[in-house]
């Protein structure tokens, strides 16, 4: 199955954010074509959480997990981390006080 690239991942899912009045930013460009996304989550109290979509070996299915939880600077390290192991990689900073992503609406597994 053919996979959609990144970058065209990526602009979707800001418009779809922008619909529902949450800020977001890129704050790494990753490879247009085939780098992987994280999304960081900071809800503006000092916590933040990242995602990072993976496969459900089970189904097959493209799914999002937590890869990190608690306070942002916590977080940010694990997305620190993340970048040296793959400079490819995307990273979207979402800002929602009520913790909204999306992540979990059709089309944006």
């Amino acid at each position: 199955m053919a996979r959609l690239a990144s970058g065209i991942w990526v602009s979707a899912y800001l418009a779809r954010l922008r619909v529902y009045d949450i800020p977001a930013f890129v704050v790494a460009h990753g490879d247009d074509t085939a780098g992987a996304v994280l999304v960081k989550l900071a809800t503006l109290d000092g916590r933040a959480q990242a995602f990072t979509r993976g496969f459900d070996l089970m189904s097959g299915d493209r799914k999002w997990a937590q890869l990190a939880a608690g306070a942002e600077p916590e977080v940010d390290a694990a997305i620190a981390r993340q970048r040296d192991f793959d400079p490819d990689l995307w990273v979207i900073e979402v800002e929602d006080r009520d913790g909204r992503h999306l992540l979990d609406e059709d089309g944006l597994q």
